[in-house]
Order: structure tokens, then sequence, then C-alpha cells
């Protein structure tokens, strides 16, 4: 079966990667924060937060978009003031689908992250220390070049999961021609169609080839984490 893709398909995932990529880069000082509260950090309720920042992993992805729905609504928490300071709002367009898939690639790529944060051994941060390097230096020039490759793959990992953002995305942001149909949504899509198959296939293989890239890549930094050839 051919994989030529339409201009139509093409459009499809230039949106889908568009909205992956922007959804990891705003998404990934946030994950990292917070990876690194949860691994450093002692403080009460770091269970609770531990457990608030997983719950998207095993709520229903109806739920998470529905959540976000009413609080981006015009009279919503975040979106009532996004609408009256800057007149925008994400409903309906792409930028509600990035904040989806960020939403959702969270938890991923704060476990990812704080695993290799927590396999830094702190007798190399605190050697730094007694040499002189204040605590921002020692951060800048030891905990975060040794925990990089765990950074990078739980980015990576967090995209590929935003690739595959589903449901809580047409929840939220319903499904737009050309604004929020991404790949599993278009796929969705083309399946309600009389003789969509053939779309289906298409949409499928190239959403299969994306993740699977995504997810070999961020193996691939995992095992240089780990001091292991691929």
């Amino acid at each position: 079966m051919p994989l030529t893709l339409s201009a139509d398909e093409w459009e499809v995932v230039r949106l889908s990667l568009l909205v992956g990529g922007v959804a990891i880069a705003a998404t990934l000082p946030i994950a990292f924060g917070l990876a690194y509260l949860l691994a450093r950090g002692r403080f009460p309720g770091r269970v609770l937060l531990d457990g608030i920042v997983h719950l998207p992993l095993v709520l229903p992805p109806v739920v998470t978009g529905w959540l976000l729905l009413i609080a981006f609504a015009p009279a919503g928490v975040l979106g009532g003031p996004l609408e009256r300071w800057f007149g925008a709002s994400v409903l309906f367009r792409w930028t509600g689908a990035a904040i989806a898939a960020g939403v959702m690639a969270l938890p991923l790529m704060v476990r990812a992250m704080r695993l290799s944060i927590e396999a830094v051994d702190r007798r190399v941060e605190g050697a730094a220390r007694t040499l002189g390097a204040g605590r921002l230096d020692a951060f800048l020039t030891v905990t975060l070049p040794l925990s990089l490759p765990g950074v990078l793959a739980g980015a990576v990992l967090g995209f590929a999961r935003a690739l595959g953002e589903f449901g809580a995305t047409i929840t939220f942001v319903s499904n737009v021609p050309g604004e929020t149909r991404t790949l599993p949504i278009a796929i969705y899509s083309a399946l309600q169609i009389p003789g969509g198959d053939a779309q289906v296939w298409r949409l499928a293989a190239i959403s299969v080839a994306l993740s699977l890239a995504a997810l070999v890549a961020s193996e691939a930094l995992t095992r240089r984490r780990g001091g292991h050839g691929l």
C-alpha cells in the first residue's frame, strides 16, 4: 500500500510535530523543577505532590481533558485571566492541544528526570562544595551535566507520549481540522469514514514510525546515562 501522503495528511503530521514540540518545550522546565524537588526535597506533603504529578497517568484522559476545559473556560480559573488580560483563548486552538499533550506527558518526564537526578552521587556534589563551589555552581557543573542524559531521555519520552495523546485533547479542544486534529484524532476521524482504511494505514504507519524513533532515542539516552553501549 503506497505511503504517499496527501496535503491534508502532511498538515496533520506537521501539526502533530508542532503540538508535541511546543508541549515538551513548555513542560521541560516545569518537569525538571518538579523532578529536582521530589528527588532532593524533604518537606511535608511531598508524597501528596508526587501523587498529584502522576495523577494523569491513572486518571481517564477524558477526565483530564474535562478538568482542563473547566480551568481554561472563559469563566475558568485560568481561562478568565487569560481572556481578560491578553484577549486570548486556547479553546479549539492548537495551543490548547499543546497544553493537553504537555499535561499528559508531564508524569513520564518527571519520573525519568527524577531517577536521573537521584542517580547522581551526592558525594560528588559535596566534593564540589568543599572545593569552594556554591550551591548553584555545584548544580550547574556537577548535578545538571551528570543528569542531562536522563533529562533528555525524559523529554524524548514525553514527546512520544505527546504524539499519541488523544482523549484529553479531543475533550479539551475538540477535533478541528488544521487546528487540533493531530495524528491520533485524524486516525479516529478516518475510521468513521467509509473507505477510510487506506488513510488510517498511512497515518498509523507515520505514527508508529515517529513513536518508535522517539522510544529508541529515549532508550539510547538512558543507556548512555548508565554508561552502557546501545
